[in-house]
């Protein structure tokens, strides 16, 4: 007797196989996938509690989004087409200064989750000030998630006293280490550029003391890394072996502006890799080798950034971009294959923020964090390859329903847990104005 079992569907699995099965049924059981399989039309459906009609889509794990700033979305629009450096420093430091608060982060967040999770993002990693009170709405809206405090060598939001950055953080991951079963807490310097060697180290200790993912931006532009070999005679990536950082519960955001030697290091280490295609493109940052972190045998997820610099959470566009981009970057249309983009934002993207032995795939004991995609659309007909479909046409508005652990927070286009117009109203009411 299962709580709910759900049939008329296509399954990709992304299990080692990637198996899809074109007629399947899934048992769900306190939360967790407890069967998949063919369905056998001979026989009934097993029982269970609830039934779900997926009504011919397609069921695929929920995405996992590896790189994300929620409460953003307050700054979605209001900077675009500049330079990082020009965009960070001249117009996003200073518009966290002016409206980040707890309430606007809060409100921030909710936005952002509803956003993720009617396009089809089940997870997300996240990192930013006020930590605590992004966690909260991330709960609210029942996502899964990796939170993150964030650090930084200036004054910030909530932390005015830079020397309290390693407390704040430090008080934040002993709040919320098992406290909430979808949400596990982590530790987000901002960069090298703007954490001292002793702040990096300190709260990479920190993070090895609580054994929780340690964050980091790193080798996002050609400047930061001239920069470094001017300032430390090393790339950023040396300059991070150097300190003690890198291993296998780090993750690293963007890692464009490395060279072989770089990757091998990562490699050697274990360090874990997001990626963020359109974000990057947009601010003109460059492009992360993939076929390089590949064959080097990295573990990458893809990421949207935050809505500041993207200007969106809908994971499904960052895979058509990014199989797209670098087939036209190396000049093979071979490269990024539609079965290695999904499993960027699937189980590549678990395995990166250590949650791959919960999400990431359809299999049984996994966390039943599912999607299903509504396939009776023109812009999805006729269907000859599903992983070619998910990749090359399917958008966030084609996701129907989603359930993590085996709970529906969408069903039929709506989001059950939290009101989208009233989240839509507070945060218009928190617009900066001049």
């Amino acid at each position: 007797m299962f709580d709910s079992v759900i049939y008329n569907c296509a399954i990709i699995t992304v299990n080692p196989r990637f198996d899809i099965i074109s007629d399947g049924v899934i048992g769900i059981k306190d939360g967790r996938i407890a069967i998949v399989e063919a369905r056998d039309a001979n026989q009934p459906l097993p029982l269970a509690t609830d039934r779900l009609d997926a009504k011919g889509g397609i069921i695929m794990p929920g995405l996992v989004n590896t790189h994300t700033h929620l409460p953003m979305t307050l700054f979605r629009g209001l900077a675009d087409d500049l330079p990082l450096h020009t965009w960070l420093n001249e117009h996003i430091f200073p518009a966290e200064k002016k409206s980040i608060c707890p309430e606007s982060v809060y409100a921030g967040t909710l936005l952002a989750c509803a956003e993720m999770l009617l396009s089809g993002t089940t997870c997300c990693c996240d990192g930013y000030f006020f930590e605590d009170d992004t966690a909260r709405a991330i709960a609210v809206a029942g996502m899964r998630a990796v939170a993150a405090q964030g650090v930084i060598d200036f004054p910030a939001p909530g932390i005015p006293n830079p020397s309290l950055n390693i407390q704040t953080a430090s008080a934040f991951v002993d709040k919320w280490q098992g406290a909430y079963s979808t949400i596990t807490p982590s530790i987000f310097c901002h960069s090298p550029y703007t954490c001292s060697s002793e702040t990096l180290k300190a709260a990479k200790k920190t993070a090895r003391a609580k054994d929780i993912l340690f964050q980091i931006h790193v080798a996002e532009t050609k400047a930061e890394r001239e920069n470094c070999l001017a300032e430390h005679g090393v790339t950023p990536i040396k300059y991070l072996e150097t300190l003690g950082i890198l291993d296998q519960k780090t993750l690293l955001a963007h890692t464009i502006w490395v060279d072989e030697d770089d990757i091998e290091i990562i490699a050697k280490n274990g360090a874990n890799i997001s990626i963020t295609t359109e974000s990057e493109m947009k601010l003109a940052s460059g492009i992360a080798p993939l076929p390089e972190f590949i064959k080097a045998g990295l573990t990458v997820g893809l990421g949207t950034d935050g809505c500041a610099s993207n200007n969106d959470l809908d994971l499904f566009r960052e895979l058509d971009v990014t199989a797209k981009l670098h087939k036209v970057n190396t000049g093979d249309p071979c490269v990024a294959d539609a079965e290695t983009v999904i499993k960027l934002a699937t189980i590549g993207g678990a395995k990166a923020i250590l949650l791959d032995h919960l999400i990431g795939s359809v299999e049984p004991g996994k966390q039943a964090d599912l999607i299903i995609i509504d396939t009776h659309k023109p812009h999805l007909t006729p269907v000859y390859n599903l992983p070619s479909l998910i990749v090359y046409a399917v958008s966030g508005a084609d996701v129907r329903d989603v359930l993590v652990s085996g709970k529906a927070v969408v069903r039929n286009r709506q989001l059950l847990t939290s009101d989208v117009n009233t989240i839509m109203a507070d945060v218009n009411r928190m617009r900066i104005t001049d």
